[in-house]
């Protein structure tokens, strides 16, 4: 028997006969979905400065998505920050398929009631085209990091990109996952 991934069951079994109920669609095929999830981390002055930023943030961004994470590098000389073009300053990951359902799952369940102070997710990420990002300031929010050996709390952006055509329907397949969003009325 293979393994799938709870929110991904999730989907087939509920959430497309629930957007398909919402958005009068003719065909399974037009239900939007998740295409993929990517992790973006910028480290900032200090990754120029110090190397063993940039190893400790992959190192981290590997842990928090079960999957190795890359650093990013610079497009372009800028003198007043002593940066060069090719100089890494920042990691990403991009997940998909069952990984990506793995992380989504670990993100709404553990991850984001570990947020300090927490009263819902912002609905004002969308983009337009169906996608949705919104950042988080601390990295320690995750289960996988370990408080003690942290040097620098770092933020990211998490972006879901899905083959939603509107940011209504993007809103609701995220609200079928069980996205946490702040109520309009509050």
């Amino acid at each position: 028997m293979s393994y799938t991934p709870r929110l991904k069951q999730k989907y087939k079994d509920e959430v497309v006969s629930a957007l398909t109920k919402e958005f009068d669609y003719k065909t399974v095929m037009q239900v939007p979905k998740l295409m993929k999830i990517s992790l973006n981390q910028g480290l900032g002055k200090t990754a120029i400065t110090d190397k063993k930023v940039i190893d400790q943030g992959v190192e981290e961004m590997t842990k928090i998505a079960g999957q190795k994470a890359v650093s990013t590098k610079s497009k372009k000389d800028i003198s007043n920050f002593k940066l060069r073009k090719g100089m890494p300053i920042g990691v990403r990951v991009t997940l998909r398929g069952d990984k990506m359902y793995e992380f989504l799952d670990r993100l709404i369940s553990a991850s984001i009631p570990r947020i300090r102070d927490f009263r819902g997710i912002s609905d004002k990420g969308f983009d337009g085209r169906g996608n949705y990002t919104f950042g988080i300031t601390e990295q320690i929010i995750f289960p996988e990091i370990d408080i003690d050996k942290i040097n620098h709390i770092q933020g990211m952006d998490i972006t879901f990109v899905t083959s939603a055509k509107t940011d209504k329907e993007a809103l609701s397949l995220l609200k079928a996952f069980g996205f946490p969003f702040k109520n309009q009325n509050s």
